[in-house]
């Protein structure tokens, strides 16, 4: 989930030399220094010997510096699931599941049971990690459990100590990986996916992106516009608020989502018994933050404290149901009683399969942070300004304001010689998928990148809870397969409705996207 580009003379003058460069036609290496990537055979084999024979891997390589194509490469793992009819196939369809740091290579085998017939007959499902996670070329600042917990509360007492935190991350992560955290970017990544492109002897490709995914696909779109085919961006990041801006949309968009939950509550009090009112429901739930505050609550063996509560239900509160059993849970470990015998727990989502050399343990963490500080040059240096913003947000959004506005390593990050951020301003075609409840990329995110991709058209499922919607058997889904088989896009945004049952609770998400950890020990999901 993140984004915000804002290209300029330099962006421009790199597309302008890389364009003609990434082109399909065979070029000598004395024409294009890229050359030797855009020839490269994949030499496919079975990813895995636990998963089938047609799920094929493969690993190219990239040059680190795009700007320097004869100097270090980069490993860049893929993989592909073939078209299921040669009749009907299209291309490519390359597929991100978001971040920054998840890993795709699983995705086309992930997918292969959600996705209609019709899509995979038409597309070869491809994979791949972006560079700096999982198999190609992963990056590590060799975190400790302890530092890569990066939702830290504001206190005047801790602020030193979270200052200390955010210079010890970004001085580990460039002691570790030095010079190349600059090109770990979004802007290379989509460099790579035309690689991929060629690689793949596609003069288009058609891509399927989630979360973070829909501003790497964005960026691609900028970039490469000739060469973008039919482009599902589905939970959408607004490229107008990389990367500062979209961790602190989380906590503007908790806010509603926290009063409707109080709404909804208080008109089922005789069931949840925590107020008749939305007024009453909301200081239940602040009274047992501050009664943990002073003493924590003891839930499943798991002492929590008021922030830790708030840090671990903001994204709940967009799933209704979850969110009102999940403080019942709550206010029966302050008065000391057992909890509910039947109640759902919480299961650790297990790590996709790595087909391969394992990554550093702190990869996910490690890359996340590296796009998104290398990615824009417009984060804060000044400790004291995130101190004023923390303060600030607390009070007007007191879920997860100071969390959001807080200190964060990018304050410390060496982004010396990197590029500006991507400026997204095109009429590209495109299908945007964006549900009203979702935690990650609430609403007004979808509608950032809605704002500037002027060829796109937009469907928001009205009532639909939960983060990534292609796959997930929406109202939404008849269109997306719609625009994938014919491409052909809607006249105009549409709205559909979600189904009476999703409208209270998330449900499982079978989508691998990554997403955070709630409250320990309370089923549900947003």
């Amino acid at each position: 989930m993140r984004s915000s580009r804002i290209a300029s003379v330099l962006a421009a003058s790199a597309v302008a030399t890389l364009v003609p460069a990434l082109a399909p036609a065979p070029a000598s290496a004395a024409q294009n220094p890229l050359s030797q990537y855009l020839q490269q055979k994949p030499a496919w084999h079975r990813c895995d010997s636990s998963t089938p024979a047609s799920f094929q891997c493969a690993t190219i390589k990239v040059p680190l510096d795009y700007r320097r194509p004869g100097g270090k490469k980069l490993d860049l793992a893929i993989s592909r699931l073939k078209a299921g009819s040669q009749s009907e196939r299209r291309g490519a369809l390359l597929i991100n599941p978001g971040g920054p740091g998840g890993s795709g290579l699983d995705m086309p085998q992930l997918l292969a049971s959600e996705l209609p017939k019709s899509v995979k007959n038409k597309y070869d499902l491809v994979g791949f990690d972006p560079r700096g996670v999982g198999q190609s070329s992963p990056v590590g600042c060799g975190l400790t459990p302890g530092e890569e917990n990066w939702e830290r509360p504001y206190k005047a007492e801790t602020f030193a100590k979270d200052v200390k935190w955010a210079r010890t991350v970004a001085e580990k992560c460039y002691a570790k990986q030095g010079d190349k955290l600059r090109h770990i970017t979004t802007r290379n990544t989509a460099r790579d996916m035309d690689v991929i492109r060629a690689v793949l002897g596609e003069k288009k490709i058609s891509y399927l992106g989630y979360s973070y995914g829909t501003y790497l696909g964005a960026v691609y779109t900028q970039m490469f516009p000739k060469r973008s085919d039919r482009f599902v961006l589905d939970s959408a990041v607004d490229p107008a608020r990389i990367w500062r801006g979209m961790i602190q949309v989380w906590a503007e968009g908790a806010e509603p989502a926290f009063t409707r939950w109080t709404e909804w509550t208080a008109e089922r009090n005789s069931t949840y018994k925590l107020g008749e009112t939305p007024e009453a429901v909301r200081k239940a739930f602040y009274d047992l933050v501050a009664r943990a505050d002073r003493e924590p609550l003891d839930l499943d063996g798991t002492k929590l404290t008021g922030d830790d509560i708030r840090v671990g239900s903001r994204a709940m509160f967009f799933s209704v149901r979850d969110a009102a059993e999940a403080v019942v849970e709550l206010k029966k470990a302050a008065e000391g009683r057992s909890p509910s015998a039947d109640r759902e727990t919480r299961t650790h989502t297990p790590a996709p399969p790595s087909f391969g050399r394992a990554a550093p343990e702190d990869n996910g963490t490690a890359a996340f942070w590296t796009v998104l500080c290398a990615d824009t040059r417009e984060w804060p240096r000044d400790p004291e300004q995130y101190r004023a913003d923390a303060i600030r947000d607390k009070a007007k959004y007191p879920l997860y304001g100071d969390f959001a506005s807080g200190i964060k390593p990018c304050a410390f990050w060496k982004t010396n010689g990197s590029e500006p951020a991507t400026r997204i301003d095109n009429k590209v075609g495109a299908l945007i998928l964006q549900n009203e409840w979702d935690s990650q990329t609430p609403l007004a995110s979808g509608q950032g990148l809605r704002r500037v991709m002027k060829g796109a058209k937009m469907v928001t499922v009205l009532g639909g809870v939960g983060h990534g919607i292609y796959g997930t058997k929406s109202c939404a889904d008849k269109t997306a397969t719609a625009y994938l088989t014919t491409g052909k896009l809607p006249v105009k945004d549409a709205t559909c409705q979600a189904a009476p049952e999703a409208r209270e609770r998330g449900g499982a998400n079978p989508l691998p996207l990554p997403t955070p950890p709630g409250l320990p020990g309370l089923g549900g999901r947003s």
